[in-house]
C-alpha cells in the first residue's frame, strides 16, 4: 500500500474508532434514539469511505501491476478478487 494512502486511512480508522467511543457512551448513558442512529450513520459513511480508499490504493498498485505484468492467471485472480469484493458487498 501507498505511504500516503497508509497514513490516510489509519487517521480515518482511529477516527472512527473514536466515534465508536462516543457512541458507546451515548448508548450508557441512554442519549436519545434518533441522536445514536445518526452517530452511527456518520460512523457508516466513514468507513464506506475508508473502504473507497482502499480499493483506490488498491486498483492503482496491485491491480494495474497484474494487469500489466505477463501471467494471464495473476491478472484473472485479482479481476476474481474483485468481482468477488462487489458481490459481497452488493448482499449486505
Amino acid at each position: 500500500m501507498d505511504e500516503s494512502a497508509r497514513k490516510q486511512i489509519l487517521r480515518r480508522l482511529q477516527s472512527i474508532e473514536g466515534h465508536i467511543r462516543g457512541v458507546e457512551r451515548m448508548v450508557d448513558e441512554d442519549v436519545y434514539c434518533i441522536d445514536i442512529m445518526k452517530q452511527i450513520n456518520a460512523i457508516q459513511a466513514a468507513l464506506s469511505k475508508a473502504n473507497q480508499l482502499i480499493l483506490e490504493n488498491h486498483l492503482n498498485t496491485c491491480v494495474t501491476s497484474a494487469v500489466r505484468g505477463d501471467d494471464p492467471a495473476e491478472r484473472e485472480r485479482v479481476l476474481q478478487e474483485i468481482t468477488g469484493v462487489f458481490e459481497m458487498s452488493s448482499k449486505v
